[in-house]
């Protein structure tokens, strides 16, 4: 059996007694003498080892063979067009020489239009990828409270907004006022109350319009395949919309580019499963007894168009919702079924 040590009372005592030992935490204890009164101290925590994590570096990405054959099929698909066109040409000055400078002058000009077309599909590439670097930003700021970067941001939203007349007090505010705020935080608000502000009213304008198309346009027609059609463009156009408001000039790819955002936003938040529940729960609570089987899909699908807007308008907004309140689905809701109600 272990020797246990005996229970002693609680009693106080001095640290120059000579019975009181102060014992070193990493030698040995030993066998105390009796009447003595050993002290361990605690080791300093400021002098224990510290486990220093690696910080994770971007994962390695092997050679991109897609991008290869997608490069080399483009390339190759280019060439291919080169020689027809320029056989085309040839065929053409062999009949006549007017077909032939006919042939040169329209493919001169598809060569330019191309060229206007791939450069403005940059443009808007760089331009939303501007927009989601500044909303980066905005919420990195809000965070670290850099007066310094927060005005550098202030100044690219006001170059962002220059071209939007109806943010034209709203810039002159920020110009006037901006070198009174200390905070960056606070500074990043301001420019949010006077800029989205407007904003912000327009796109729920926006949203709630489209929810009412798609509701009444799904509540009468006759297919479903008219419905899934007409909900693809409206959100099309919607998000599209929105850019714009925002900002933004979307091309196609920048379109397509914005529209997996914004699926990729309703997948991580939810959005999809929450907008059904709540139509459940709105369709619950004795309206469903008062529209038909129709009426009610439409209201459906007028609700989940919003919760695609208010996606869109949390991807295609260059600053985070921190002074004011982001848009709920439950006033949208609240539009949608008293626009209904008016109708009927």
């Amino acid at each position: 059996m272990s020797e246990r040590e005996p229970h002693r009372r609680p009693a106080t005592f001095k640290l120059d007694d000579p019975h009181v030992i102060v014992m070193d935490p990493d030698g040995d204890p030993g066998r105390p003498s009796r009447g003595t009164i050993r002290i361990t101290p605690e080791a300093d925590p400021s002098l224990l080892p510290v486990v220093a994590e690696e910080p994770a570096g971007p994962p390695q990405r092997g050679f991109r063979w897609g991008i290869l054959l997608w490069t080399a099929l483009g390339g190759l698909v280019l060439l291919g067009l080169g020689l027809g066109v320029t056989h085309l040409i040839e065929d053409l000055f062999s009949r006549s020489e007017g077909l032939g400078y006919l042939g040169i002058v329209l493919a001169f000009v598809a060569t330019l239009a191309l060229v206007v077309i791939v450069a403005r599909e940059a443009f808007s590439l760089a331009r939303l990828a501007t927009i989601e670097k500044l909303h980066r930003r905005a919420a990195d700021a809000l965070l670290s409270d850099d007066r310094a970067e927060s005005r550098a941001i202030m100044q690219d939203l006001l170059r962002l907004a220059h071209r939007n007349p109806q943010l034209a007090r709203a810039r002159t505010v920020l110009q006037n006022h901006g070198d009174d705020i200390i905070d960056g935080a606070d500074l990043i608000r301001l420019a949010e109350r006077e800029l989205m502000t407007p904003l912000d009213q327009e796109a729920r304008r926006l949203v709630s319009s489209a929810a009412q198309r798609v509701s009444i346009v799904t509540a009468v027609s006759p297919r479903a395949l008219i419905d899934v059609l007409f909900v693809f463009a409206a959100s099309l156009r919607l998000v599209r919309q929105l850019a714009r408001l925002y900002g933004g000039r979307p091309g196609t790819l920048g379109l397509i580019r914005l529209m997996r955002h914004v699926i990729a936003h309703l997948a991580i938040t939810g959005g999809m499963a929450a907008s059904d529940g709540f139509v459940q729960q709105v369709l619950g609570h004795g309206i469903a007894a008062k529209l038909s089987q129709r009426l009610g899909e439409g209201v459906m699908n007028g609700l989940l168009t919003a919760r695609l807007g208010l996606a869109a308008i949390d991807v295609t907004r260059p600053l985070p919702f921190t002074a004011l309140p982001r848009p709920a689905l439950g006033d949208l809701a609240r539009d949608l079924l008293s626009k209904r109600g008016a109708d009927e």
